[in-house]
Order: structure tokens, then sequence, then C-alpha cells
């Protein structure tokens, strides 16, 4: 009994602090740098035009809405990489995302 109660505090815990915002320094990847097609820490190849994501903690498969602080566009992503692997920064958004977000090479974005 007590085990359960521990593992259901955990779980809403985990569930809560995924929940927060961040605001950090977004990267995008997978076009013109001979990452697109190979494949991503989840197995699945990187389609460079996807609206994908890499994120260091959360789980494959969770569903992030990301939001240029610039622009104030905002796009939901779905996380299927590790990373981004340079200090600062809290996700690498493929190509296509960061299009759609009118992103250049970084920016300061909300990640949800």
């Amino acid at each position: 009994m007590k085990l359960r109660l521990l593992l259901a505090a955990l779980a809403f815990a985990c569930a809560a602090s995924s929940a927060r915002a961040e605001t950090c320094i977004a990267s995008h990847y997978g076009h013109g740098d001979g990452y697109g097609g190979r494949r991503t820490a989840s197995g699945e190849r990187m389609n460079p035009n996807a609206m994908t994501a890499a994120h260091r903690t959360r789980p494959f498969g969770s569903m992030l809405t990301v939001t240029s602080l610039a622009t104030g566009r905002s796009v939901v992503v779905r996380v299927n990489d590790r990373g981004p692997f340079v200090r600062g920064r809290c996700v690498d958004l493929s190509y296509g995302a960061a299009r759609a977000l009118g992103m250049g090479g970084t920016a300061r974005v909300s990640v949800q």
C-alpha cells in the first residue's frame, strides 16, 4: 500500500513538473546540416519538415507548445529526440517547426 502511494505521488510530481512552462533559448536542426534522414534517439528517422523536437528530459511522444517570444507565433511539436547538448538551450526544433515560428538560428522561446 505504501509503495502504491509513493508511486502515485512520484507520478503526480512528474506530471506537475512537466506541465510548467520554461523560458529558454531554442535552436533548430535537420536542414542542410546532414542530420535529415538519420535516426533520432527514439528510433524514428529525422524528417526536417515534421513538427518535432529534441528535449533532454521530456518523454518521447510528449507534445510541447513552443512560443517564440520575438514573433508571438506558437507551434505544437512532438518530442522524438534527445538534446540540445549546448549549455543554455532547452529545446532543439526541427527545421519545419523553426520555420513556422519565424526563427533564424536561435530564438528565445517559452516551452509548455
